[in-house]
């Protein structure tokens, strides 16, 4: 188990790596340290071949909110719009990006994205 809450000298968010991969960690379902939109968007990152991305500024970076990543634009921390268009991102759009509740942009145009589009955000 990892166990930082009451750890005065951290800062929120806390390390993605620790709110991605590790299910033990004490903070992990709490958003100001986990935001679950971190999550999803690291996701979508590795499922796009984000390392293969003409531009991916900041993104999956440990210590940088998801809200400064490359292409991200959200309201009071909430993403309402990714804009990636002719990015280099290939593969296929999963479906947990509908879980991205306040998008209202999701630009993913001349991008090598395949398949039909997830019934979740159609």
């Amino acid at each position: 188990k990892i166990m930082l809450s009451g750890n005065g000298l951290m800062d929120s968010p806390a390390p993605l790596d620790l709110c991605y991969y590790f299910t033990e960690f004490d903070l992990k379902n709490v958003s100001e340290w986990c935001p679950p939109e971190r999550n999803i968007l690291k996701h979508f990152y590795e499922s796009t071949k984000g390392g293969d991305w003409t531009e991916n500024t900041n993104w999956t970076d440990q210590y940088i909110d998801h809200c400064d990543w490359q292409g991200v634009n959200c309201v009071d921390n909430a993403v309402t719009g990714l804009n990636l268009s002719n990015n280099g991102l290939s593969g296929k759009l999963m479906s947990e990006i509908s879980e991205l509740n306040a998008i209202e942009i999701l630009d993913l145009s001349d991008n090598d994205i395949k398949g039909l589009i997830p019934p979740e955000i159609g």
